[in-house]
């Protein structure tokens, strides 16, 4: 099991560690397409998956039934982080060993064969495929080398490091606007990295908000209001008829549903909800490739 001292949320730190061990040498030619080939699985998963993750490697076996499908990745991981440990360890050549070190030393030679096993195999059904860029993963839709464009092959492949974004919304009571979320829209308020701070974290599915509430006793201003721009914010989905279905039904208002542009097609698939605070926020059709 890895024992060094990792970050509790932030895995990218972990594939940056991972990343100098690696690119210094002395290790499995395909270890380095190892930690591609799970970076960009993990890449492509939820925000609570990869906190699951992190979860993981620091110990914690008690996860979610919902985390049963990805464990082999979690698995994956681990198998990595333990593989660089190893790694940077026998770096590490005492001057005159005694006998328990120069054992030890074989021992962790012999279990790099082991590490070494899984690395490149196929994964949640996924082959690696090192000609893919990293930034244009999609885990639902991993094309075979002759199917990657060649204007897609010269994004390089350098590490994923941004995963998401998290909008700031200034709200007047900002409990009663989580609240909102959770109870109309399918949020839910996520652990806070610094329980201190005076914002609040909600997220559904891929999409994060952090909230704050405002300092002045002035009214919110909205982007339509101050700058004459139609919407606030834009929610992209893969289908946004069965969104808005859900949105009515829990009597979210609609300032624009789908029907009005049923029948032009140089119109975006998209409605307009308005939230607790006035904003007027868009969902809009977003083809998966």
């Amino acid at each position: 099991m890895p024992s060094g001292n990792y970050p509790e949320h932030d895995i990218n730190q972990v594939f940056d560690y991972m990343s100098g061990v690696l690119l210094h040498g002395d290790t499995a030619e395909n270890a380095l397409d190892e930690m591609t080939f799970v970076n960009r699985l993990f890449a492509a998963l939820p925000a609570e998956a990869v906190e699951y993750g992190m979860q993981f490697l620091h110990g914690n076996r008690d996860l979610p039934s919902s985390c049963d499908e990805i464990m082999p990745l979690y698995i994956r991981f681990v198998n990595l982080v333990e593989y660089c440990e190893t790694i940077e360890r026998l770096r590490e050549i005492p001057s005159n060993p005694t006998t328990e070190q120069i054992m030890e030393r074989v021992q962790m030679n012999s279990s790099l064969d082991e590490l070494e096993k899984p690395f490149c195999k196929p994964l949640l059904g996924f082959a690696y495929n090192k000609e893919i860029p990293n930034d244009s993963i999609d885990p639902n839709n991993i094309k075979a080398d002759e199917e990657v464009p060649e204007e897609e092959k010269k994004k390089g492949t350098g590490l994923h490091l941004m995963n998401s974004c998290a909008p700031v919304l200034v709200c007047k009571d900002v409990i009663q606007t989580a609240c909102f979320y959770e109870n109309y829209l399918g949020f839910e308020s996520l652990h806070l990295d610094d329980e201190s701070m005076p914002h609040i974290r909600i997220a559904r599915d891929n999409v994060e908000f952090i909230l704050v509430e405002k300092k002045t006793p002035n009214d919110l201003i909205t982007m339509r209001d101050h700058f004459g721009i139609p919407y606030d914010l834009y929610i992209y989905v893969s289908e946004p008829m069965l969104l808005q279905n859900e949105l009515i039904t829990a009597g979210v208002t609609i300032i624009k549903g789908l029907s009005d542009a049923a029948d032009k097609a140089d119109i975006n698939r998209e409605f307009v909800f308005e939230d607790l605070d006035g904003r007027h926020i868009c969902v809009s059709q977003r083809e998966v490739f």
